[in-house]
């Protein structure tokens, strides 16, 4: 099959994905040898990660531009190059790998993608988004059965799922999220204590109810929320640090506290980085127990209220994530473009 096919291209470093990226025509070809040819279907939207990628300051991904976009996709096999003999024309796949996402085909080898039952988009953020809190959770933070964990952001795409995959644990879940909505959200997922920080202070209710009681805190926001998860760490336990969505800029703060060094020693905790693109040696065994536990009825997803249409609604997906407005995993429907 040849022909051209659209996909979203990064042309320059820019503050905002929109500014430096536009959708281009690019020419299909035929897999080569140990290739797939995949239509993409469905995208996953990372927003955080495609400001950065924009801006250039995602460090373990070096850009050379132009480059093309996106991470995750869900879609079906087209063609396979010679040497393929685990995947045939018509397989659902999917796919976590820069750049594979934004793009109506992608054209890459086989290693990069993984079966999935069929192309119902659960499948997507199971083994996108899915994988990620599993990796968050049980390789980084390390969570013992019964430990109570705390997450913020906990009605986004990870968050929901982070929050389902503790209680599969019998963790005690402290969940917070920002809203009457989003609160009653969470609280539907079964978390034991959800904290709205738009009407409660995050740091008073733990340090009233869980001083020094978090085994495991998960914290994509930063800011007064990993300060307040930080403060009440209990004994030997772990910060896992999995992304700064309120502090993009980086920007320096004068603190006017001890030195982290001092909240950590005498209680022999610790604080950790999660990059999820940094451990894709794990996704697989990941990948199956999520799986088992959606087909279990123990795993649910939920999607963004607001549907997104072609690569066109890409840009409108990242800013509505990133707005912090989303609840549950934001896609895109390639299938269909706008109007």
């Amino acid at each position: 099959m040849t022909g051209t096919y659209r996909a979203i291209q990064l042309q320059r470093f820019a503050d905002t994905f929109r500014a430096g990226a536009a959708i281009v025509d690019l020419e299909r070809r035929q897999p080569r040898p140990g290739e797939l040819l995949v239509q993409n279907l469905y995208a996953g939207v990372n927003g955080i990660f495609d400001t950065q990628i924009a801006r250039n300051a995602v460090d373990y991904v070096k850009i050379a531009l132009p480059t093309l976009t996106g991470v995750e996709a869900l879609g079906t096999v087209e063609a396979v190059g010679d040497g393929v003999t685990d995947f045939a024309a018509g397989d659902a796949v999917v796919t976590t790998r820069f750049p594979g996402g934004y793009r109506q085909w992608n054209i890459a080898p086989e290693g990069h993608f993984a079966h999935v039952p069929d192309i119902s988009p659960e499948w997507l953020a199971l083994a996108s988004t899915g994988v990620s809190a599993a990796m968050a959770l049980e390789h980084i933070g390390a969570v013992r059965d019964g430990e109570t964990v705390a997450i913020s952001a906990a009605a986004g795409g990870l968050g929901h799922l982070l929050v389902q995959l503790a209680l599969t644990r019998g963790c005690h879940v402290v969940a917070v999220c920002g809203g009457a909505k989003k609160v009653d959200f969470v609280r539907s997922l079964g978390a034991h204590r959800v904290i709205d920080y738009r009407s409660e202070s995050v740091g008073d209710v733990l340090a009233a109810d869980y001083k020094d009681k978090l085994d495991v805190a998960i914290d994509t926001v930063s800011g007064t929320i990993f300060d307040a998860f930080l403060d009440n760490i209990a004994p030997h336990g772990r910060v896992v640090v999995g992304g700064a969505a309120a502090d993009l800029e980086g920007r320096p703060e004068i603190v006017t506290q001890p030195r982290i060094a001092h909240k950590l020693y005498y209680k022999g905790a610790s604080v950790r980085g999660f990059m999820n693109g940094l451990l894709a040696e794990h996704w697989p065994p990941a990948r199956e127990r999520v799986f088992a536990l959606y087909a279990a009825g123990k795993l649910k997803i939920t999607f963004d209220e607001q549907r997104f249409l072609g690569l066109e609604g890409v840009f409108d997906a990242v800013e509505r994530l990133i707005s912090g407005q989303s609840m549950g995993k934001v896609i895109v429907d390639l299938r269909t473009q706008q109007a």
